[in-house]
């Protein structure tokens, strides 16, 4: 049981947003998503996560346009070096060679404080992301969940902010030193030879051109290797989740047919991802040399012509090869800056989103409550124009045992969703000890109620902090009462660590009923004033169910409860029955009343004999027959359990 974490409602297929402003390609990406290299907005929104370091960006800052100035001048003294020692003025050698020692050093120094400053960022930057992602998400409406899907969430909380966070760490601060030394190099290049340096330079049209004619091809290679690949996961996500399905219908050989044929697409995409990376490293080398060559030719032409010295033509040489490498550096950050400044839309896009469940300014704190709750007039939609429920009047008291039945899509599981405020009412109100619960602080209402669902969700961790997570402060003793109520403590002593067995992701290492114990002794321990289950015993035996039953009875005293269920054991207990059809309230009242009414309760619970016995059977003793069953008879299916009639209320 956990306190209001939220359970059914309207879940809609599609991806994030589908049809609004979330629409993404099939795998999250887009060609919007990779066609800008530089987002505005983005940046000025993680300039504000910089700000609180406005110390470490000055000296990332300083950091960079040392290593950027002392990295890329060394080609000069090096020219120079080379025309004093033709000349044989070794005390000018021996300064240059002082120099380049010191510029090295600080080169070092300048590489390191940047490279240290902008990894602190980053990685508190990654921190904060991923907290504020978090935190909000933990606010969002279940609406929002209903709409997106929990795979493109994820992908936003983990690969974004990573991306995110890598173009803080290294992206900015290296584009802005290859940036710097492209600059020092040009710099450089003009004050030795200003003819020298435009005949050099004539070569850099052409590696524009090449660059732009990859950049164009690499951009729909990258994308279609990030398609092809969340394809990948997705089908080996699925075939994880679905093993039991799969091999209890020998479908190994199918799926493994399919799995290879994504696989295959992913390899296709991949190698020609790798074929285009390996033609650019070989076409901006060709350009190196056709510079340098240019450099040797027209260098050495000056050379003899008295224009230049060897020197000049030495550090031209160096300089050329130091103005490429940034180049190279630009265009594999391309893809980079690309990649961050998608994620960082889709990071903001998730922040700016507003929770649709949100306190009123200056709302009070729910006192504690009797537990009477009421539906004035209440009709609620999922989706404008699509009512789920229609003028709902109900008074429940204090204390009182509600359950609801009905058919699938009646409403059952949306009112309960109603009262806990996951979803406010389209009209009408509900109202709790006379407040209604829009005027209340949300928090305060959730501490108060508590809900246990048909699959019970369990955490990874011990067993002893499952059953203290809607009370965290609960104490040992109070763990083992709880478990003892529900009869589920000598099992939890029979574990291999009892109440330290660390149980597995949502439980899995536990069957199905020892689950739903543990959720009904989690429920027992919160104490809640209302209570919600939800198909609580649906997927239990005969047995299990009897000690739930046995569970039940403690767990509802004094409580305000709502209970959906389709055994008969469990509806029968109630004080009152509410049957609901077509989001309406269609009858009322205890099982007697609803039996002798011959209503839909009659013809539900008549349809579940009928369908045991294979005869038609008095629910009543009054040897009345069933009602007929037609063709186009809207009623689902009964599911029964031998000696335990069940009424389908799905």
């Amino acid at each position: 049981m956990a306190r209001m974490g939220g359970w059914g409602g309207m879940h809609g297929a599609g991806g994030m947003g589908m049809g609004g402003p979330w629409h993404r390609a099939a795998d999250g990406w887009s060609d919007d998503d990779l066609g800008k290299a530089y987002d505005h907005k983005v940046v000025v929104r993680l300039m504000g996560y910089l700000r609180p370091y406005n110390v470490r960006v000055i000296l990332a800052l300083i950091g960079t346009i040392l290593f950027s100035l002392t990295s890329y001048t060394q080609p000069a003294l090096i020219g120079w070096a080379t025309d004093r020692a033709m000349e044989g003025n070794l005390h000018s050698l021996a300064i240059i060679g002082v120099a380049m020692v010191g510029l090295a050093a600080a080169a070092w120094a300048s590489y390191y404080m940047y490279m240290t400053a902008t990894s602190w960022m980053g990685h508190r930057v990654l921190y904060t992301l991923r907290h504020e992602m978090f935190t909000h998400l933990q606010k969002l409406s279940l609406s929002f969940y209903d709409h997106n899907e929990v795979g493109r969430v994820m992908s936003r909380v983990q690969n974004d902010v990573t991306a995110l966070q890598e173009l803080v760490t290294s992206g900015f601060f290296t584009i802005l030193a290859d940036i710097l030394g492209l600059s020092v190099v040009v710099f450089w290049l003009l004050k030795l030879d200003m003819v020298l340096a435009l005949a050099t330079m004539a070569v850099v049209p052409l590696l524009l051109l090449v660059l732009w004619i990859w950049q164009q091809r690499a951009k729909r290679a990258f994308i279609g290797v990030r398609q092809t690949i969340a394809v990948v996961n997705s089908n080996l996500q699925e075939n994880i989740s679905g093993v039991r399905v799969i091999q209890g219908l020998n479908r190994e050989d199918e799926n493994l047919r399919k799995f290879d044929k994504v696989n295959a697409a992913n390899l296709k995409a991949s190698i020609h991802v790798g074929q285009l990376t390996a033609v650019i490293a070989p076409a901006v080398e060709i350009c190196v040399a056709l510079a340098t060559g240019a450099v040797i030719i027209f260098g050495g032409i000056r050379v003899l012509n008295g224009d230049a010295s060897i020197g000049v033509v030495v550090s031209f040489a160096l300089f050329v090869q130091r103005f490429f490498e940034p180049v190279r550096e630009l265009v594999m950050q391309y893809t980079q800056l690309q990649r961050a400044m998608a994620g960082g839309q889709r990071i903001f896009e998730v922040l700016d989103t507003k929770p649709e469940i949100t306190d009123r300014p200056n709302a009070p704190k729910l006192p504690p409550i009797r537990g009477e709750i009421t539906f004035e007039n209440v009709s609620f939609s999922y989706v404008s124009g699509v009512p789920v429920l229609h003028d709902i009047n109900l008074r429940v008291a204090p204390g009182e045992t509600i359950a609801l039945v009905g058919p699938t899509g009646s409403g059952k599981t949306t009112l309960t969703a109603l009262i806990g405020r996951m979803y406010d009412v389209t009209s009408g109100s509900i109202r709790i000890d006379g407040l209604d619960i829009r005027q209340v602080q949300r928090t305060s209402l959730a501490r108060q109620m508590g809900v246990v669902l048909q699959d019970p969700f369990l955490f990874s961790g011990t067993v002893r902090d499952n059953i203290r997570y809607g009370r965290p402060e609960a104490t040992d003793q109070e763990i083992v009462r709880a478990a003892e109520a529900v009869g589920v403590h000598q099992f939890i002593l029979q574990l291999e660590d009892g109440y330290d067995t660390i149980l597995h992701e949502r439980g899995q290492n536990l069957s199905l009923g020892q689950r739903q114990l543990l959720s009904f002794a989690r429920a027992i321990l919160a104490d809640p004033r209302i209570l919600i289950l939800d198909e609580a015993t649906a997927n239990v035996d005969s047995t299990t169910e009897a000690t739930i039953q046995r569970a039940l009875k403690r767990l509802l005293i004094g409580r305000t409860s709502f209970v959906i269920a389709h055994r008969l054991s469990t509806i029968r207990g109630a004080d009152r029955i509410v049957v609901l059809e077509g989001g309406q309230i269609v009858e009322t009242g205890t099982h007697d009343e609803l039996l002798t009414r011959e209503g839909l309760y009659s013809r539900l619970y008549r349809m579940t004999y009928e369908s045991r016995d294979g005869v038609a059977a008095s629910g009543n003793g009054n040897g009345q027959q069933p009602f007929p069953i037609s063709a186009s008879s809207s009623l689902p299916p009964v599911t029964n359990d031998p000696g335990n009639p069940t009424i389908a209320t799905q």
